[in-house]
């Protein structure tokens, strides 16, 4: 927290971890041996997360998600081992530089307290919350992750600004009031019953000059 907080700033930015922050996509298609199982493992593995709600272990979600799309054991078991070589997008870590004597900063993630602690530490980022499905109890979009992070920073949606990798979260955002940035880095469609982002960019350059404009202020 700033010593000196910015009034016309949000006093908080929350992002989405494994794909607003981490590019997850290389590392699940190098255990599955190639993009396009990677793509059908992945795809499967969130409707599964999206679609379940309550917590159930997320190991076991990605392990069911390769039996159905017909991957070895072997994959599931190469992602775990590999979890701590997760990279960064590139432009993260310089953005979470500069917002972090702006604002509190944290991550709500769907994936189990174990594996959260290990991709946040993947960023050189002093967190003010990491929040997991795990620990919340439910996986995101429902609006019980994002209530617990706002809760745990001492913040109302109102003062927050959430940064999401995945469309699905626009979902649990709107639930809770959250106006949401879309750093959509590998150019996902947005479901059509989804409602749309305050801003979509494939970098992370716009995000903060629209925290500077104010655009994250209620109406």
């Amino acid at each position: 927290m700033p010593a000196m907080p910015d009034p016309n700033f949000p006093r908080a930015v929350v992002f989405d971890l494994l794909t607003a922050l981490i590019d997850s996509w290389t590392l699940w298609n190098a255990a599955a041996g190639s993009e396009r199982a990677g793509r059908a493992w992945r795809a499967e593995y969130l409707r599964l997360t999206y679609g379940c709600g309550a917590y159930v272990a997320y190991e076991e979600l990605v392990r069911e998600a390769a039996r159905t799309t017909g991957l070895v054991e072997a994959a599931p078991a190469y992602l775990e081992t590999h979890w701590s070589e997760l990279a960064p997008w590139s432009g993260a870590q310089e953005t979470l530089d500069i917002l972090q004597s702006r604002c509190k900063l944290a991550v709500v993630t769907n994936c189990s307290i174990r594996l959260g602690a290990l991709a946040a530490a993947r960023l050189k980022t002093r967190w003010d919350a990491v929040i997991t499905a795990e620990e919340a109890g439910f996986y995101k979009p429902d609006p019980r992750p994002y209530r617990l992070t706002l809760d745990r920073l001492g913040v109302t949606a109102n003062d927050a600004v959430f940064v999401a990798g995945s469309a699905f979260d626009l979902a649990g955002t709107a639930a809770v009031g959250l106006r949401t940035y879309w750093h959509n880095r590998i150019g996902l469609p947005r479901p059509a019953q989804l409602p749309a982002p305050a801003i979509e960019c494939a970098t992370f350059e716009r995000l903060i000059p629209w925290l500077e404009g104010q655009a994250w202020q209620a109406s």
